[in-house]
């Protein structure tokens, strides 16, 4: 394939050193026609795939190199560009006509988003055909699911890329199967099979696993050699390795006491619920994701009853231990994020907070709106909380100026848990960094909880982050007894 030429190549120097451990990631990678860059989240992917790129581009190995990510990490890329490179990207967005003049140029960097990757599926695939192009992908959980649209359309251009890169810090976004679509982009199916079916039915974190030793032993036997079947063109590193100092991180479980009104309304919705999803005194469903759709008003209720019913108008249960919480934290002149998982709590928090500045991120708010709060809360000393949901702020941001994190309400996904805490445990971060998780008593809370515990056991073991001695010796399978308890227990023995 004939080379694309520049009558004036770019300056391809970096501008800062990368650490040791960065450096030999690079070396490991740079070379390799597919890999996975899966550094724990906060140990500086980036820098990473900055250096990767500027030695392919110095040495006419690729023409072209597509940086692809999600769409609200975009100009956190063009930030990091600039600030590590003398380069300066093309955008393809979703504006069509614009895009036009991308494809038809000598560019050396590409920046998009997953939503343009489909849209602009036939237009890549002729850019591929008349250069030499590689890409990398961020966030690379993003293609999990095997039939969404994202990851069929890259399924279909994977083999046109002349390099393959994706990266991810939770490449187990919530279960050990999440990792086999990624995996097959890279090489299809040559570590982990071809068919996705066969993998999820033995990599499935299962309820049934607390009273069968048997399918337990085949689950646990299954995700113990994920990562030594992906370890030659695979690179991990934990911030537990030793590879670089940064402050303790301190977990804090605070359980909750129910307001009147608000326990009185769980225990009705529990009540309903159980005639919903038992048949014949056992769930209808073996899958904690299903029955957890159908709990999804219990988690509803122990975060804010007004997300249910607008005539609540009492003070959550929940809602007087954070205050007290933000309230000592900027008392002692620290920024705190408090996590919440639904957009109407982003609102009601961020107006409870006002005094505090708070600033808001969730899903909806354009991309501008967005980057305002991020940047008051990182450069304005009066904007002391930011209230978010994982869903729009758990990734690509470093949020190190707060080294708080409060989770006022948690769902499933271990994956959101993960990264939403890591925005301020990472480079740069200089204080000791404090997790609250806020847990209503006796409540939904408990079993997500547990089951988030049992889904990152399995994510350390698929990624070979731990041994399966270790595995074994830490895990218990009770999240499969706690829902159990939760929808059969109390006071249904008396009715």
């Amino acid at each position: 394939m004939q080379k694309i030429s520049l009558k004036r190549e770019p300056n391809l120097k970096s501008k800062f050193e990368p650490f040791i451990y960065q450096k030999q990631a690079v070396e490991f990678v740079k070379d390799l026609p597919y890999a996975a860059i899966f550094h724990e989240q906060g140990l500086g992917k980036t820098k990473i795939a900055i250096d990767i790129m500027l030695y392919w581009l110095k040495n006419g190995i690729i023409d072209t190199v597509i940086y692809l990510t999600k769409k609200s990490l975009i100009a956190n890329w063009e930030k990091e560009l600039k600030n590590h490179t003398f380069m300066k990207p093309r955008v393809l967005s979703q504006n069509l006509a614009g895009n036009f003049y991308v494809f038809n140029s000598p560019a050396r960097l590409v920046l998009t988003h997953f939503e343009v990757l489909v849209s602009e599926k036939d237009r890549l695939e002729l850019f591929c055909k008349t250069r030499n192009v590689a890409i990398i992908i961020d966030e690379s959980a993003k293609m999990k699911n095997p039939e969404s649209k994202i990851t069929q359309t890259l399924f279909a251009l994977s083999d046109l890329f002349q390099k393959r890169i994706i990266m991810t810090g939770t490449p187990v976004a919530n279960r050990p199967y999440d990792i086999w679509a990624q995996i097959y982009f890279l090489d299809k199916g040559k570590s982990l099979g071809d068919d996705f079916d066969y993998f999820r039915k033995s990599a499935d974190l299962k309820n049934s696993y607390i009273d069968n030793l048997e399918t337990r032993k085949d689950f646990e036997d299954s995700i113990n050699i994920i990562f030594s079947k992906i370890s030659g063109f695979s690179v991990r590193e934990t911030k537990g390795s030793g590879i670089i100092e940064l402050p303790n991180k301190e977990y804090h479980v605070i359980t909750c006491d129910w307001e009147f009104y608000q326990k009185d309304m769980y225990e009705q919705i529990k009540k309903e619920l159980r005639i919903v999803i038992k048949k014949d005194g056992k769930l209808k469903e073996d899958s904690s994701e299903s029955v957890l759709k159908r709990l999804l008003r219990l988690i509803q209720v122990t975060s804010n009853p007004k997300l249910i019913d607008s005539s609540y108008y009492d003070q959550p249960g929940k809602f007087r231990i954070l205050e007290n919480i933000v309230q000592t934290i900027i008392n002692k002149g620290e920024k705190v994020i408090v996590w919440t998982t639904f957009i109407d709590n982003v609102k009601w928090l961020t107006s409870e907070f006002k005094d505090y500045g708070a600033v808001k991120i969730y899903g909806g708010m354009n991309i501008a709106d967005r980057n305002e709060s991020v940047e008051r809360f990182l450069t304005d000393n009066d904007a002391k909380v930011l209230i978010a949901t994982p869903a729009s702020a758990k990734e690509g941001l470093t949020l190190t100026v707060a080294n708080h994190a409060i989770f006022y309400d948690r769902n499933l996904s271990l994956d959101d848990y993960l990264q939403a805490q890591d925005r301020i445990h990472r480079i740069s971060q200089t204080k000791t960094c404090h997790i609250y998780n806020l847990i209503m008593k006796d409540s939904i809370d408990e079993w997500i909880d547990a089951l988030i515990k049992s889904k990152y056991l399995a994510a350390q073991l698929a990624q070979g982050d731990i041994t399966l001695e270790t595995y074994q010796q830490n895990s218990n399978y009770d999240y499969g007894k706690i829902v159990h308890e939760i929808l059969e227990m109390g006071d249904e023995a008396n009715e």
